[in-house]
């Protein structure tokens, strides 16, 4: 990557990570469900953000040459899998009304875009100033 993300893009990817997980844990916040069953979601999209930034740096490692062992590469994809998996079980056996599950299933997959989309921009960002930084035509 030779150029930096734009300041628009960067902010709209910051906006909608905030707006998913705040969205969803307000959601979660006034749900008439059991504690456990908050902890459960909240959980499920704690592992989804962590999982799919993880994908998301091991396919970049990998195409920039960086080594990802393929242990940690397949428990991110199964890590990234699993929270779908069990985020889609949970919706489809909770008492809730069909318009709250789907509130919590679209929140989810803007939080779990968004937090990819922002590290996408951090990485990228770092990169070229890195690559800025080292570039003698910059040096004064």
């Amino acid at each position: 990557m030779n150029q930096k993300p734009s300041s628009a893009f960067i902010g709209a990817s910051w906006a909608a990570l905030m707006v998913g997980f705040a969205a969803y844990n307000i959601g979660l916040f006034n749900a008439t469900m059991l504690l456990n069953e908050k902890g459960y979601y909240f959980t499920i999209l704690i592992l989804g953000i962590f999982s799919a930034i993880s994908v998301q740096k091991c396919v970049r490692d990998r195409l920039e040459g960086v080594p990802v062992t393929n242990i940690y590469y397949g428990i991110a994809w199964c890590c990234t899998m699993l929270s779908l998996a069990l985020l889609a079980i949970g919706l489809w056996n909770a008492t809730l009304a069909l318009s709250e599950k789907g509130f919590y299933a679209m929140s989810f997959v803007l939080t779990i875009f968004a937090a990819i989309s922002v590290q996408k921009n951090t990485r990228d960002s770092l990169g070229v100033d890195a690559k800025t930084s080292n570039d003698p035509a910059n040096s004064n």
